[in-house]
């Protein structure tokens, strides 16, 4: 089972880490999209949509490509490494984070903006009055882009290598398992997976529900 706490362990760190930056990008970029009155505005929007629904073994094959040592970044030595592996997964998960973000905001009242800016709103004022309104959608797409994270298995292979005591996380170790034929530790592994991605989506969805209340108040 040791072998077990030290995959699992890997695999919260990244997915956390990747989740927390995706929402740092992702947020932003979807409150930008959701208030900008600019030429190009369903373009940008159907771009950010188009990203939410890329493969995910594209993006590891693009982050690869980029990081690999004979690649623009590749003297930063970022190939089958952890911090890489973040990379890959910041990239998959920021579109749906933003997306959902973007959605959540457009639908709050179309007057709100400008009747928060009648009442002496600033910019940065403004931003936050509307996430506040529109946190319920927000903690979701914080659930979405962690789920997405810790799930994902094309990127992490390509970009992490699946090396053993190193890059080797849930997913790619019971893709391995699998296919050794070893069943019984694939679904151990696919157990104890499944209990991480309960356990940080129970958080989030007690938060979530929590907020819906007050929101109903």
């Amino acid at each position: 089972m040791d072998a077990v706490h030290e995959v699992l362990a890997r695999s919260a760190l990244v997915s956390l880490s990747a989740t927390a930056i995706a929402l740092l990008l992702g947020v932003p970029l979807g409150t930008w999209l959701a208030l900008a009155r600019i030429r190009g505005h369903r373009l940008l929007a159907t771009f950010l949509n188009t990203g939410m629904a890329i493969p995910t073994v594209v993006v590891g094959l693009v982050v690869a490509l980029l990081l690999w040592r004979s690649g623009p970044l590749g003297e930063l030595e970022l190939i089958y490494t952890l911090r890489g592996m973040v990379i890959a997964q910041v990239l998959i998960a920021t579109p749906l984070i933003a997306g959902i973000t973007m959605a959540g905001l457009q639908a709050l009242p179309p007057e709100l903006p400008d009747q928060l800016r009648a009442l002496g709103a600033g910019r940065r004022q403004l931003v936050v009055r509307l996430w506040l309104e529109a946190r319920v959608p927000l903690l979701a797409a914080a659930m979405a882009g962690f789920g997405h994270a810790v799930s994902e298995v094309g990127a992490a292979t390509i970009v992490g290598g699946n090396i053993h005591g190193q890059t080797q996380v849930m997913t790619t170790s019971i893709v391995e398992q699998v296919g050794r034929g070893e069943f019984e530790e694939a679904l151990v592994y696919a157990g104890v997976l499944l209990a991480l991605a309960f356990a940080i989506n129970a958080l989030l969805t007690s938060v979530q529900q929590r907020a819906a209340s007050w929101a109903r108040a």
